[in-house]
C-alpha cells in the first residue's frame, strides 16, 4: 500500500515586524497566553527596561559595552542601533529552539527583518500594522513613554518602514479592539506554511 503521508515539516522561524505602536508586544503576549508549541526568542537590549518589564521574560538588558562585546564575539543573529539604542538577537538561543524541534518567533523591528532575511531566505516573515496613521499615532501617546518631538520621529520612521511592506510574506492588520483576529490570522499563516510545499527548511 502506498503512504500517502507526507514528511514531516521543519521547525519555522518566524519573524513578526512592523512600526513601533502597531501592538508587536502585545500580540506576542497573547500568543503566548494561548500555550502554542513556540519558542518566543528574548532580545538583548541596551535601553533601560520600562514599568513592568522583566530581566531574561521581556528583555535581555545589558550594559552598551557588554552588547558591543556580543557584537565583536559574533554572539548575535542580527543587531541593530534603534533610537540610540543597540537591539539584537542571540545566535545560540535560536539555534538551540530550532533544533529542539519547536517553530521560533522573534519580534524585531523593520530594519533587523531585513537582515533575517538576507542570512536566512527560509525565514517566515509577518509585517504588523495598524489601519491608519491616526491610530498608530494614538497607541504611541497612549505609551506615555515619549516626548511629542520623539514620537514624530517615531511616525516618521514608520513611513519609511511601511515602505519595506512588500519585502515581507506576509502583511496582518493589527485593528483597534480586533486582537483575537489578528492572533487567529498569525496562527493560520503559521498552520498553513506547516502545510507548504516545499517546506521551509531554516539553516542558520
Amino acid at each position: 500500500m502506498t503512504d500517502f503521508t507526507p514528511p514531516p515539516p521543519s521547525p519555522l522561524l518566524i519573524v513578526i515586524s512592523g512600526p513601533s505602536g502597531v501592538g508587536k508586544d502585545t500580540v506576542l503576549q497573547r500568543l503566548k497566553e494561548r500555550d502554542l508549541p513556540l519558542h518566543f526568542v528574548v532580545t538583548a537590549t541596551t535601553r533601560p527596561p520600562r514599568p513592568g518589564e522583566r530581566d531574561g521574560v521581556d528583555y535581555f538588558f545589558v550594559s552598551r559595552e557588554a552588547f558591543e562585546r556580543m557584537i565583536a564575539e559574533d554572539e548575535l543573529l542580527e543587531h541593530a542601533l534603534v533610537y540610540g539604542q543597540y537591539k539584537g538577537i542571540p545566535k545560540a538561543q535560536v539555534r538551540a529552539a530550532l533544533a529542539s524541534g519547536k517553530d521560533v518567533i522573534m519580534r524585531i523591528d523593520v530594519q533587523g527583518a531585513a537582515t533575517i532575511r538576507r542570512i536566512c531566505p527560509e525565514a517566515l516573515l509577518i509585517f504588523l500594522t495598524a489601519e491608519d496613521e491616526e491610530t498608530l499615532l494614538h497607541r504611541l501617546r497612549q505609551r506615555h513613554t515619549e516626548s511629542e518631538e520623539a514620537l514624530r520621529l517615531r511616525l516618521a520612521t514608520a513611513k519609511q518602514e511601511l515602505a519595506q511592506m512588500s519585502t515581507f510574506d506576509y502583511v496582518v492588520i493589527n485593528r483597534e479592539y480586533a486582537l483575537e483576529e489578528t492572533i487567529d490570522t498569525i496562527i493560520a499563516i503559521i498552520e498553513a506554511e506547516h502545510h507548504r510545499v516545499p517546506h521551509r527548511k531554516v539553516t542558520l
